[in-house]
């Protein structure tokens, strides 16, 4: 049977507003000419000239955090305990059965920038498009952040995923959810504006701080989901696996059966 691959992952990219500048990733690239000295130093009495035009090998040096780019995060980024007290799992101890499943995809893109959404309105949008969440459905979220990725409002852009919204998911048996936006959480400027006014520090991360009662992990920065049905694919979004780490990489791919 014929399928199709949707992309599901920004590039990463240096010297756009991708992040928070004291996160922007740097990437240096170094060319075929810059690196023939180099290549030639592993084979002694070789000169760079004598390789084939000169070429040595392409290469680039990233200086990341984890969380640049489409990433998974995984428990212990949102707390030190989940599941009321155990530790939180790194992201070389998420289950992979987690990572590959059922996907389904939320359109809240006419909500505005900010709001939190809660357990009606995933309800309510789960009956729009005709479906019962199942253990392990992996949930996306379409956000009107996505059409946003790389300009300068994009880090205020798109709704977020309060906490009992996220714990109605989590206790039907959903473990990994995702957002085209900058974070599961409505964007930080916009809740800083409504702590400023209520002095509620619980309204800080609610989304992220789920975990430590039900462990999970979400997919952040997202891309494309506008080109996804609300059903009917599956979602692959298996982390880089770094020891001890708090998120992963991911080239999150959705597959259709055509």
């Amino acid at each position: 049977m014929p399928r199709k691959f949707i992309d599901l992952s920004v590039p990463l990219e240096a010297e756009i507003p991708s992040d928070p500048e004291i996160m922007l990733p740097q990437i240096d690239y170094l060319s075929h000419k810059d690196t023939a000295e180099q290549m030639a130093g592993f084979f002694p009495g070789l000169t760079p000239e004598e390789l084939p035009a000169g070429d040595g090998w392409a290469i680039e040096k990233l200086t990341i955090y984890t969380h640049n780019g489409t990433h998974l995060d995984a428990p212990y980024h949102h707390h030190s305990t989940m599941n009321n007290g155990e530790r939180a799992i790194t992201i070389d101890e998420v289950p992979l059965e987690w990572c590959f499943g059922n996907g389904v995809k939320l359109d809240f893109r006419h909500l505005p920038d900010g709001h939190v959404v809660t357990p009606d309105e995933i309800d309510a949008e789960l009956e729009r498009i005709g479906h019962s969440l199942q253990p392990l459905d992996i949930v996306v979220v379409n956000t009107a952040a996505g059409a946003r990725y790389g300009e300068p409002d994009y880090l205020i852009r798109g709704c977020g995923i309060g906490r009992e919204a996220t714990l109605h998911m989590l206790k039907q048996g959903v473990r990994v959810t995702g957002t085209d936006a900058w974070s599961w959480d409505a964007p930080f400027p916009l809740t800083a504006a409504r702590f400023a006014e209520e002095k509620d520090p619980s309204i800080i991360w609610e989304g992220h701080r789920a975990s430590m009662e039900i462990g999970y992990c979400h997919i952040e920065k997202l891309a494309n989901l506008d080109q996804l049905p609300a059903t009917g694919f599956t979602l692959s979004c298996f982390p880089f696996k770094i020891k001890a780490a708090s998120a992963g990489f991911v080239r999150a791919v959705a597959i259709l059966e055509e």
